[in-house]
């Protein structure tokens, strides 16, 4: 009021008889004044005029040099580079990237890692800042069954669809490079996406603006050029092979790197993420399948009438552990309720094949159970569609075991190549499934009919004896001058995992050879049908236990390949 009756004094009268105030105004002079008013802005109004009016962010001017002139073109995408000349191992990167995210107090999509070497007159200590690579070929986009990563046509960027992933930690498997980080809360799987949003508009991702040395950028590369320079092994000292997936990142530096720089971690060994209902899925599938197997088996060598006392209770039984090991690798989803997206990428992801092998191979041998249980003794000796049934269960059987095999080959680890994975799935099946056999016949007092059980006894033992020994023979590597896969492998066998290790061989050994031998030489004595049923149940627990810790050692042995990392305590 003050200022109005400042403005106009004609407003305000007071009464002399009363002490009251009467306003009286011209028309148009308080009209024009509220007009007036409403032209002038607030500070916040002001800023967001200015804001609004300009082309650029407001701190482009700060780090317009580290982006690129122009948006990729064809044959060209966005690529990090980091110029190792100018990190200093700061993390304020890393710092951004977790801010700018929201990431967990643990969780980093972007880390610094170090590279020693040289000789004592000229060493070298040289940081390295990693991220995404947002490789040409993404190992993770191939390997993942629901089609949760993208990479953007235009700009090259491999994102991650948070909506389509189901939790199935394929993709950590996958990655060379260690990218993809699972979520246990949230149940996905996250990674770097470049800050796409960002430079969408024209704004530095975090860990560019970020850096005090301007040592990362954005740059457009040349993707003739990206596979030119992977093909020459042309990437980063001590880091996994470029040509796995062909990663864009450019390392650049105007030193000449010594040849013996290396992580600082390089010869650092530590057990990998063991995956135990992936243990349980895998030892129960295969000795499913290869119960049915053998039952197949011992069918065509000995004839139908072999198996007819025991063929409904054994099926049965391998039908129920195949179905417990279907369900036990739901628990490995961080989102099992979206499970029935899993052959989504059946084109590309061997995970995808693996499932539909399983599912198509449970509702045949559903159907092949019940219908012994429905069929008579002679119909089911002399009925050549349940023959023609069982051969179906144990063909995709295998299929799906083969298929198990192989989503574990793609990783591209040396310690789960092809010939060491196959033989040890398949050896699996085959002492387990004869073991599942041995103690459905000597528990129905059927394994006399069976030539004494010695044609068991000794399949088992030879597939036992085969297992461990390509077991024991990754040991040799201990030997080895150079520090390797295959090496680190070995280290973790006889270092921190060597309690599993020898539990793993005592078992095997128990279960797989000795009980065997010595039911083997009660074939041929007055020894009673229990005791005899004993010795087989105590061999098929030996054994059940002895590959169940195999396939722990499977996954926790297993080094993986990483960027360069620091030391650790």
């Amino acid at each position: 009021m003050a200022d109005l009756r400042g403005r106009f004094p004609e407003l305000s009268i007071v009464s002399a008889a009363t002490g009251s105030r009467e306003c009286h105004s011209t028309p148009n002079s308080l009209l024009t004044w509220l007009l007036d008013q409403q032209q002038e802005l607030t500070a916040v109004e002001s800023f967001a005029v200015q804001y609004d009016g300009d082309a650029a962010p407001a701190q482009a001017k700060y780090y317009s040099r580290l982006l690129p002139a122009s948006p990729p073109g064809p044959g060209q995408q966005y690529a990090f580079e980091v110029d190792l000349d100018r990190c200093s191992g700061c993390k304020a990167c890393v710092t951004a990237c977790h801010t700018l995210n929201g990431l967990d107090e643990r969780e980093t999509w972007r880390d610094v890692g170090l590279l020693i070497g040289g000789t004592s007159a000229n060493p070298l200590v040289q940081h390295v800042t990693t991220a995404c690579h947002h490789c040409l070929e993404p190992a993770c986009l191939t390997a993942c069954p629901v089609d949760a990563y993208v990479k953007d046509p235009i700009t090259g960027i491999v994102k991650h669809l948070d909506d389509q992933c189901f939790g199935c930690q394929y993709c950590t498997l996958a990655c060379p490079y260690d990218v993809p980080r699972y979520h246990p809360g949230k149940g996905i799987v996250r990674k770097c996406d470049m800050c796409s949003s960002r430079l969408a508009v024209g704004e530095a991702p975090a860990c560019v603006q970020a850096c005090p040395h301007e040592a990362i950028s954005i740059r457009v590369v040349d993707t003739r050029q990206v596979v030119e320079d992977c093909e020459a092994g042309q990437f980063l000292p001590g880091a996994p092979d470029p040509r796995l997936t062909l990663p864009t990142t450019n390392f650049k530096t105007a030193r000449s790197l010594p040849r013996n720089a290396l992580p600082a971690d390089f010869h650092q060994t530590s057990a990998q993420h063991s995956h135990r209902p992936l243990i349980v899925m895998l030892v129960l599938t295969q000795l499913s399948v290869g119960a049915f197997a053998a039952a197949r088996v011992v069918s065509a060598f000995f004839g139908p009438a072999t198996m007819t006392s025991v063929a409904g209770g054994h099926a049965t039984v391998a039908l129920v552990l195949g179905l417990l090991a279907l369900a036990a690798s739901l628990l490995h989803l961080g989102r099992p309720l979206y499970a029935f997206r899993a052959i989504i990428g059946l084109r590309h992801s061997w995970l995808s094949r693996e499932i539909l092998a399983f599912s198509i191979f449970a509702g045949l041998a559903t159907v092949f159970a019940a219908s012994l249980w429905l069929s008579s003794q002679a119909t089911v000796e002399s009925s050549a569609p349940i023959r023609w049934l069982e051969n179906a269960v144990v063909i995709s059987g295998l299929v799906a075991v083969f298929c198990s095999v192989m989503v574990y080959v793609a990783t591209r680890r040396e310690c789960w190549s092809f010939g060491n994975t196959a033989a040890r799935f398949f050896l699996t099946a085959g002492t387990l499934g004869i073991c599942t056999l041995w103690v459905t016949t000597a528990w129905s007092g059927s394994e006399g009919r069976l030539e004494p059980g010695r044609t068991m006894c000794g399949a088992i033992v030879a597939c036992m004896t085969a297992k461990l020994l390509l077991e024991a023979a990754a040991l040799r590597w201990l030997w080895s001058g150079s520090t390797s896969s295959w090496k680190r492998s070995a280290q973790l066998l006889v270092g921190p995992l060597a309690d599993v290790t020898l539990a793993r061989f005592a078992c095997g050994l128990l279960g797989g050879v000795f009980l065997p031998m010595i039911a083997w030489h009660q074939a041929d004595e007055a020894t009673e049908t229990l005791l005899r049923a004993l010795v087989v149940v105590a061999a098929a627990v030996a054994l059940l236990a002895g590959e169940t810790l195999e396939r722990y050692l499977f996954f926790a042995a297993a080094a993986a390949p990483r960027m360069p990392g620091t030391v650790r305590p």
